[in-house]
């Protein structure tokens, strides 16, 4: 005999909270249409920008992605600049962590990498005290930050981030914004998405 699937109260009070799920829809309509704008204001950035980019790049590639399955909860970014080819990454990604937080991260992989590390370290008082930290995780893609996942670049630890740099085969440097912070009721994620590739912009430029 199959196993009878029961639901707790909790769970039938979820599954018949329309209200829920029109609110959770309006709100990542309001996720896409801040990517959309954010989309725009990095088009006026990098028309500007002489960028350490590896072969094949294209600065006119970009895309949108949806989808409800980040660690089990639901998500949305933007990749603008974007090269992912074979063993590179150069990009700029955008992304929205229901539950958790907006990041804006520099990933930088393959081609050149030796070379943005020089720059982060030698220019690093360009890049420190800017609200940014380099990501420590295995993976480009781990997105999670605090303690043993993130390194904060502030202007006293120049030497412990060139030691860290050191040996890992790529670079990802990212702004997180949490969703109590001021700015994301105040509509200013386009002003710090913009922002952040401002600042990151020393790594990446000759």
């Amino acid at each position: 005999m199959d196993e009878l699937i029961q639901f707790t109260p909790e769970e039938l009070s979820l599954i018949a909270d329309e209200k829920f799920f029109r609110a959770k829809a309006r709100l990542m309509k309001k996720v896409r249409n801040t990517l959309d704008g954010l989309y725009a204001a990095l088009k006026i950035e990098l028309a500007g920008a002489d960028l350490l980019a590896p072969k094949d790049f294209d600065p006119s590639r970009f895309q949108f992605v949806k989808g409800e399955h980040l660690e089990d909860f639901p998500y949305q970014y933007l990749d603008f600049p974007k090269h992912f080819l074979d063993e590179n990454k150069f990009a700029f990604r955008s992304l929205f962590w229901w539950g958790h937080h907006f990041v804006f991260a520099l990933i930088l992989e393959g081609e050149g990498l030796l070379r943005y590390k020089r720059n982060l370290i030698n220019r690093y008082h360009d890049v420190a005290g800017r609200h940014l930290c380099l990501c420590l995780g295995p993976s480009p893609w781990e997105w999670k930050r605090g303690e043993g996942y993130t390194l904060p670049l502030t202007h006293d630890r120049k030497s412990e981030v060139a030691a860290v740099l050191s040996d890992r085969p790529f670079v990802k440097v990212a702004r997180f914004v949490s969703p109590d912070d001021p700015a994301v009721s105040e509509g200013r994620i386009v002003e710090i998405g913009r922002d952040t590739f401002r600042a990151v912009l020393p790594i990446i430029t000759p």
